[in-house]
């Protein structure tokens, strides 16, 4: 039997996202820490300063691929929580862990963008990535078995949940496994996929209700 303080701890919805909020905020701020603007020393021409603008094209993909990664999993958790009518000890813990797994994208994006065409940068990468996906499931998952979603969440939603995680973890693998022909590939095909999650949906969501009007004027 839990104590009656751990009965009591972390309980607060609210308060959780807060603290998520802040911690992707100061993520996302520091990837583009590491986009350093070429040094003086280095510029004595038009042409100089275009070549090294170019050279940071690269960091420029990491960079970007990293804010869509963050992005599409703080919607992600957002949907959770807006779906939980409370919290518990429990649950905070595993969104103190999944933050945990959002500080490490700065680092993980660092070394990419640095090591881009090395299998191992790539992995610590993806592993990331696969680490922010299992605690996001966890989380879900320990809230539908302790009973902490809101009343009246209609039962489709926890297959929609559970669905987009595996899918996107799957998509994410294959996307990774490329790195054993070239790491350029699997950045390629992981960025496809985030753009397929964070622009997709939206976009086919409009394509199906405009048909949905041709097709019936009078709704």
């Amino acid at each position: 039997m839990p104590s009656l303080y751990n009965r009591v701890a972390g309980q607060s919805v609210e308060r959780l996202a807060a603290l998520s909020d802040g911690i992707f905020a100061v993520a996302m701020t520091l990837l583009v820490l590491d986009l350093r603007v070429p040094t003086r020393e280095a510029v004595h021409s038009e042409h100089d300063l275009w070549h090294l603008l170019v050279a940071m094209a690269p960091r420029l993909v990491i960079f970007l691929m990293s804010v869509m990664t963050l992005g599409i999993f703080w919607v992600g958790q957002q949907t959770q929580l807006n779906h939980f009518a409370r919290a518990d000890r429990n649950l905070a813990w595993i969104h103190i862990a999944f933050l945990c797994a959002v500080c490490l994208v700065p680092f993980s994006t660092s070394l990419l963008a640095e090591f881009i065409q090395y299998r191992t940068a790539l992995g610590v990468y993806w592993f990331n990535i696969v680490l922010l996906g299992l605690t996001l499931f966890w989380s879900w998952s320990y809230a539908r078995r302790a009973h902490l979603l809101a009343d009246g969440v209609p039962d489709e939603v926890h297959p929609a949940v559970v669905r987009r995680i595996v899918i996107a973890q799957a998509l994410y693998a294959c996307g990774a496994a490329l790195c054993f022909f070239s790491t350029y590939y699997s950045i390629a095909a992981i960025v496809l996929v985030q753009i397929n999650y964070a622009i997709a949906p939206r976009f086919c969501w409009g394509i199906f209700s405009r048909a949905r009007i041709k097709a019936n004027p009078s709704s």
